[in-house]
This record gives C-alpha cells, structure tokens and sequence, in this order.
C-alpha cells in the first residue's frame, strides 16, 4: 500500500442526510498502518436525543438507543483513533461532515487534516461495475458483508475494498484521491426545500411597493427562526424561496452580524435588495397581490412523436477504451478525437478497462510501458488509426515502423474498413465559437493544457443541458467527473485526465429524455464555445438539442 502515515476507516449511521440538521446514531472506526494492517478498532451507538429517521434502513430504534451514550462522552477515544491518520469513508465528504458538525456541537475540534474517498477511488480506477456503492463493490471484489448499513460491518468491508483498490491503484500507476479537510461541514447552510410558486416573477423588492407574491427572495447566514421554518412562511405567503442568489434574485434576507458569505458577495455584484428576518416577515404578513401564472385552456396535441430507440455505441473500435502515450499536445488530442469517431474511447490513466494503446512519438519511453507489457494490451501505432477512418492506404500501414510485433485479428480487421474521410477536429482557442455543420450524430470537445508554469494545475470540463427557456432543470443534467453521464446518457464525460478532458454529445437522445426539453426548430444550428484556466470557469458542452449554448460555469473544486 502507499506510504502514508497511517489511515482511519470510519462509517456512520444517522437519522438524515443534513449534518447540521441530523444526528449520528452510531460510528464505528478502524485504523490501519501504511502497510494495510488493522491496528486498532472502535465502535459504538450514540444517543441522539431525537427521532432517529429511517429505522427502516439503519434498524436503530429509540429503544435501541436510549442506553447509548451521548457523542461527548466518547469524543475522546474517537479522536484519538482519528489524529495523524488520513480519514478513509465512502462518500468521505458525508461521513466528515457529520463527524465535524458532532465534535462541534461537543464543544471540540476534529484533528482530521486530510481524507481520501472510496468512491472516488473506485471511479478514478474505471471498474467493471454498474455504480460504486459499497455493496456493489463489495461484490465485485468478492468481500463478504454481513450486516449493511452496520456502522462497524461497513466498516469492516470497507477496510478489504480499500486495500484491493489501493493495490490496484499502485500496479496502474495512478495516485490516490486525497484531500485536505475544511474545518466546517459541506451541510452549511442548509438548503430549503423548493416549492412551485403559483405567482409569476415580480423582479426586484420595491421598499415603496411592498413584498410582490412571486418576487424571488433568497436567505443567507443565521436567522432566529429555523431556516426551513422560515422559507416556509415566506413561500405560504406567495413567496419563490430559492437556495442560490443570481442575477433574477428580487430580495436577499441576512441578519445584522452575518459572517461574509459568497450570496453577500453576488449581491453586491447584482445589485440585489437586502432586508433583515425580522423586516421580511413584517412585509410577508402584508404581501402585495402578484399575478397568477396563465395556463392555456386546451392543449392541441399536433403530431405524436414515438420514442426512439436507445442510441448504442457505434463504429469499428466500439466498446474499446484506448490509452494513448507520447505525442505533442496537439498530435494526442488530434488522435483522441479521431479514436471518439471510431466509436471507442480515449483514456488519460492506465486503468483496469484499457484494452489497447496508442503510441505516439516518444510514447516508447513512457514509465507506464512495463506495466502495459505485463498486462498484455494491444499496442497500435498511428498508421492503425489513420487505417481505420479511410485516410491510409494498406501500403501505407504496411511500411509504417511497429512498436511490437505482436497484433490481432481485431486490428487488422480495422485497418480494412472502409470509411468516408473524416473532417479535420478543430482547435479552439479559450472563448472562441463554431458553428457546428448540420447532421451530425456525435460531437466531441477535447480541452488539453499544459502545466509547465502553474504548479498542481486543476481543471474540470463540464457540461450541462439546458431547456428550452435556457435554463438547467435540475443537478442532474451537468455532467462532471463525478457525474460523467447526463440521465439519457446523451452527454458523456469520454476522457478524464489530469492534462486533457473531454465531453461527447449524443444527438439522438434515448426514451427517457425528458419531454419538458423540446427539439430545436429547424433554423436552429447549434454552436460551442471553449474555456479553460486553472481554478477558474471551465467548459461546458451541452446537447445539440435544444441548441447548445457552451458557456463556463464556475469550478467547485476536484
């Protein structure tokens, strides 16, 4: 295993998902050294003093936890356990927050410094597996588990599922997530719930109008009254109660004291309204009639469109994901594209799912070859590639220089395919944006950097599907390296490294393309636009129907 100081396993169980609004009910903890040997183990119940949740799932009842004792009382051995090792969870970000938020209410302070995530370990290392929960991987590694949602038997399996994926993270080549730890939780400010508001948007709060039903109103820092209290009072009367301040934001509610946050700072930039909880209620109990959003009376249903069939991976080198190695920046994303129209898929690491590899000039060299040898991928050279989209003669494959002598049947059946020549992928400069030609099935957007003069560079590419009010309809629709598929599968995160990322789009979406989202009219001709900077707003690509609208959203951290 890698050479760390040591590592703490941990699992929680609690009675909601909110650190800041729920309790833990039980936490267990495993420490192991850098070599991957259990040294210690700790775990007990905690009585929350509330109700407990979903007994349904965790099984921890209130009589089950009347006699536990209280977080403070054993914060101390805890603690302990956690000091000087990296903490290790699955979805480390849940199981942090919850540890931090209970040590705060205990009156003390986590000595976590840094955490790894097994999820994201799992994702980075691309295994064979339909999703990355516990179980799931569990099974795929062939680790029993006994009792799910135990917080001491995840823990348990969790200590197996983070070796093998450690191990096989050092024979690919590829680092371990970790992070360093904030001193707050990720669950603050609690978000409210979203209610359909009934009343069209009144703009901007008008102190000589009053509070219009339907003005947007956005609340940020402590309030006296709980905030889902609150942000239902202000929605029963008429209200649009929201969790982010933008632009269209009509009122910003912030007490006297508030610490500085990010909504204080796009306020002053909007130029939003602020008002106190004290005067937003006083005004709430007032409000100034809005006006009713209008509803046609009919709905005349034109022409009934039946559901396409699912789009399927298509071309000769579909299902293969190839690593490509050496080249100039340039040649490696020229290659990646036209590895994308063969119908396979272009990696960045040398993961567990690469079947083949391409190597560029000076590829030889790369450090990753013996590992490449010993796992016995197929090795093409450029000529291979140039073969199977049409734009090389067989002479041409036959004289070019081999890395290996050792093919198969699949290449050579590749370099006989005929294909119409494909056009040359366009490079894009940071803002620059093309009009996309009409007809296309696929498109793919490749960003490479380079990190010569910037030190631990991190870039994201994302992208997201907008409505035809241009709008994003939920968290759902970006697609990131966390999320690298929108729902329909229509837009896919295809390459995911640390110097080059990518994102493809599917235009022919699948049956559960949401029928909210209607096709672009004919004069319609999607275009894109590209960015990319270190820390800073990254690209985003979204489906060509409706029209793509490529802008940079802003990057919240890897």
């Amino acid at each position: 295993m890698a050479a760390e100081p040591g590592w703490a396993l941990v699992d929680v169980e609690t009675s909601g998902l909110r650190a800041r609004e729920h309790r833990m009910l039980s936490v267990a903890a495993i420490t192991m050294d850098a070599a991957g040997r259990v040294e210690d183990e700790f775990s007990t119940l905690l009585n929350p003093g509330c109700d407990p949740g979903p007994v349904h799932i965790h099984r921890l009842t209130r009589e089950r936890l009347s006699g536990a004792p209280t977080f403070d009382a054993v914060i101390g051995p805890l603690t302990q356990l956690l000091d000087g090792r990296t903490l290790v969870a699955h979805n480390a970000a849940f199981d942090h927050g919850f540890l931090v938020e209970e040590a705060r209410r205990a009156g003390a302070t986590l000595p976590t410094v840094t955490r790894l995530c097994t999820v994201t370990l799992a994702r980075r290392l691309q295994l064979d597996v339909p999703d990355v929960k516990l179980g799931t991987l569990a099974r795929h590694w062939g680790i029993r588990q006994d009792n799910a949602h135990d917080a001491l038997d995840d823990a348990r399996t969790l200590t197996h599922v983070f070796r093998r994926s450690v191990d096989l993270a050092e024979s690919l080549g590829l680092g371990l997530p970790i992070v360093a730890c904030g001193e707050s939780s990720r669950a603050y400010p609690d978000k409210v719930t979203r209610v359909p508001c009934p009343w069209r948007e009144a703009g901007r709060f008008d102190p000589s109008v009053g509070l219009v039903q339907g003005t947007k109103i956005v609340i940020t820092g402590p309030t006296n009254v709980p905030r889902a209290e609150l942000a239902h009072r202000l929605a029963d009367a008429g209200m649009d109660v929201m969790n982010s301040l933008s632009g269209r934001t009509g009122l910003l509610v912030v007490n006297a004291g508030a610490p500085h946050s990010g909504k204080l700072e796009r306020a002053a930039v909007f130029g939003t309204p602020i008002v106190d909880e004290a005067t937003v209620l006083r005004l709430a109990d007032n409000p100034v009639a809005g006006v009713l959003k209008a509803a046609p009376k009919e709905i005349e249903i034109i022409e009934v469109i039946s559901a396409p069939a699912p789009s399927t991976p298509a071309g000769p080198w579909a299902g293969r994901r190839t690593l490509v190695i050496g080249g100039s920046h340039l040649e490696a994303t020229v290659m990646r594209s036209r590895i994308v129209q063969l119908g396979g898929v272009p990696a960045i690491n040398l993961t567990s799912r690469v079947s083949q590899v391409l190597v560029l000039s000076g590829g030889e060299g790369d450090p990753r070859m013996t590992k490449i040898v010993n796992r016995k991928l197929t090795l093409l050279i450029m000529a291979d590639v140039d073969a199977a989209l049409g734009l090389a003669t067989p002479a041409t494959v036959e004289s070019a220089p081999r890395i290996d002598t050792e093919t198969n049947a699949d290449t050579d059946k590749d370099a006989q395919t005929e294909a119409a020549p494909m056009p040359e992928p366009v490079t894009m400069t940071p803002g620059m944006v093309i009009d996309l030609p009409t007809g296309l099935h696929s498109v793919s957007v490749n960003v490479a950097w380079s990190a010569a003069a910037v030190a631990a560079p991190e870039v994201d590419v994302v992208a997201f599907e907008l409505d035809d009010t241009d709008r994003v309809p939920s968290d759902d629709e970006f697609v990131f390296f966390n999320q690298p598929a929108s729902p329909d599968g229509a837009v896919s995160l295809s390459i995911d490294g640390d110097r080059e990322q990518g994102i493809t789009v599917d235009s022919v979406p699948s049956p559960t393309t949401s029928p909210a989202s209607p096709s672009a009219p004919p004069s319609s001709r999607p275009h894109s636009a590209t960015s990319a900077h270190c820390r800073s707003p990254s690209t985003a690509a979204p489906p060509p129907s409706p029209p793509p609208s490529w802008t940079p959203p802003p990057r919240n951290g890897r």
